[in-house]
């Protein structure tokens, strides 16, 4: 806890300085704090006891300074007296987490320490941070952007991920170019670009002469084109042989296979129509910078970035049952074959114009999303733990999602939207478990706004399941007093549990202060316990209940 107080000492410190300098100061400070603690409570009814350090704290303090063409930057972090339930147990105590320096001008731009980076879509590598998942796998080491025109952009990488305060043992260094041929050749009203990429993992076996090379290659091709609302973009990407993990911390070291990954994306958009669709196939495409960190449950030293392509729902319920993207190999028995995935989703929207029978006075906007995602097909080898994909081949269904929401506005204060939701869950293939889910999801909400920053809104939800936890339904009332409070109240109740005293209340009550870029959040409730997702990546958390309070500031 001391350790808590200097990094707020620190923070407070830095900040009432960086108040003090002046516009016309050619050095410039910035940063940002953020913290997130629960106190953790027994819970009979929900058959929860809380954990021997009840109170635990989750914070982060970045702190960045300027000055002409050099910026530099340090991260610490304190985890006091332990992180939040179900984080990274590497995440412990108070340390720098990380920091660099930064040089860049027109041309180029050199970094050395810790960086984030992206290559392509993220199918072979990137590195990214997001607090809400426990998600930090910065690469420590040294970059390299240069442009030697407007038009071509070639960046060269090399580190070690971060994993907890640490880094791994594997290093990885990549190049990735990319070339816009319509900068080049001064198209104007079409955008067109080609990128190619390399990522490798040097990571030597324990065991003495292994059938597989130390160092994994990837190898990735991509082309974006668009025209007058129309646009295409595709990437390809192989990953040389490797050993397959198929139990977590299991290197099968005779158990030798290649990866790909195919991602195809085309749309039309013109003003109140849209049309977009997304195809990918995995196979095999699981990359950590550790071979054994492969099944962790943390999303620990992962090195790419393969997000489920499913639509975000933003109802409660909807959550319940998500889709996780499928990249790996598990051959455990007749029943339970993976080696991938292939599917996609196909969004639509379109705006019925105001005065028309569909329309209205106010205009009527109408979405439609269908995803659906399979194992791959092909024939596998149990005995001899081998396999031979199809490369269109449609296995096993994993999940589909078929959706439709319908947003109005019924008066100048007044604002509706009804969602169906149909949604099939393979639990047996997706979670390694049992069961197949199908459910039926309606959800319903109002907002009344007062004045501009005044406003109600209430939400209603019901879940129908044919097994598992069987049927649900939820609800939420927030309110918004002003720009700088509001509250809200909201409950989910599994009241179809086939088990009397598991139809728990998921009940939270809270609410929020904001004063400019400083925000104070204060909760009490219980926590379903299940899977928290960010952009389709996700995390699994234990039931909890308990009192949460977060506070999120930048100077």
């Amino acid at each position: 806890m001391k350790n808590s107080i200097l990094v707020l000492a620190v923070f407070f410190g830095i900040y009432s300085h960086s108040q003090e300098v002046k516009p016309k100061d050619k050095i410039q400070f910035y940063g940002g704090f953020e913290s997130n603690s629960q106190w953790y409570l027994n819970d009979k009814p929900l058959g929860v006891d809380h954990p021997e350090v009840p109170l635990r704290s989750n914070n982060y303090l970045f702190l960045n300074t300027k000055f002409k063409n050099w910026t530099a930057g340090i991260q610490a972090e304190s985890y006091e007296d332990q992180a939040l339930l179900n984080y990274n147990p590497k995440y412990d105590k108070t340390d720098v987490a990380t920091y660099f320096i930064q040089y860049k001008n027109e041309k180029i731009d050199i970094t050395g320490g810790y960086f984030y980076e992206q290559f392509g879509s993220g199918l072979l590598y990137r590195s990214w941070e997001d607090r809400a998942l426990g998600i930090n796998n910065a690469l420590r080491g040294a970059r390299v952007i240069f442009k030697p025109a407007p038009f071509f952009t070639i960046k060269g990488i090399y580190g070690r991920q971060r994993t907890g305060f640490d880094i791994s043992e594997g290093e990885i260094y990549g190049t990735d170019a990319e070339i816009v041929l319509s900068d080049l050749f001064h198209f104007e009203t079409t955008e067109w670009s080609l990128g190619f990429t390399y990522v490798g993992r040097e990571e030597k076996s324990a065991i003495v002469n292994p059938k597989y090379n130390s160092l994994t290659s990837g190898y990735a091709a991509r082309v974006d084109f668009n025209h007058q609302g129309f646009y295409f973009s595709s990437e390809y990407n192989i990953k040389s042989k490797d050993a397959i993990v198929e139990v977590k911390e299991q290197i099968a070291h005779d158990f030798i296979k290649p990866g790909s990954a195919l991602l195809v994306n085309m749309g039309y958009s013109t003003k109140g129509f849209g049309l977009d669709g997304t195809f990918r196939r995995l196979e095999n495409m699981g990359f950590f910078s550790e071979r054994n960190a492969k099944g962790n449950a943390f999303n620990d030293r992962i090195m790419n970035f393969i997000p489920s392509l499913t639509k975000q729902h933003h109802y409660n319920l909807a959550n319940i049952y998500v889709y996780q993207s499928q990249p790996n190999v598990l051959l455990s028995d007749e029943s339970l074959l993976k080696t991938g995935e292939i599917g996609g989703q196909i969004d639509v929207f379109y705006n019925f114009k105001k005065q028309t029978a569909f329309g209205g006075k106010y205009g009527t906007k109408v979405a439609v999303n269908i995803s659906n995602w399979n194992a791959l097909g092909g024939k596998f080898y149990l005995p001899n733990k081998d396999y031979q994909t199809d490369f269109l081949g449609f296995g096993r269904k994993y999940f589909s999602d078929y959706n439709i929401e319908i947003t109005k506005k019924i008066s100048p204060k007044w604002q509706t939207a009804f969602s169906y939701i149909n949604q099939y869950y393979n639990k047996k293939l997706i979670e390694e478990t049992f069961d197949v889910v199908n459910t039926n999801i309606l959800g319903a909400e109002a907002t009344y706004k007062f004045t501009d920053n005044k406003s109600i809104r209430i939400v209603s939800e019901h879940m129908w399941a044919d097994t598992d936890k069987k049927n649900w339904t939820a609800s939420t009332i927030e309110f918004n007093l002003n720009s700088k409070y509001s509250f809200f109240i909201a409950d989910m109740y599994n009241y179809g549990n086939d088990d009397p005293e598991l139809r728990n209340h998921y009940y939270n009550v809270g609410g929020a202060f904001r004063q400019k870029s400083t925000r104070i959040a204060l909760n009490y409730g219980r926590q379903r316990g299940g899977l928290v997702c960010v952009g389709g990546v996700c995390r699994f958390v234990p039931e909890s209940s308990g009192i949460s309070l977060s506070l999120n500031t930048t100077f």
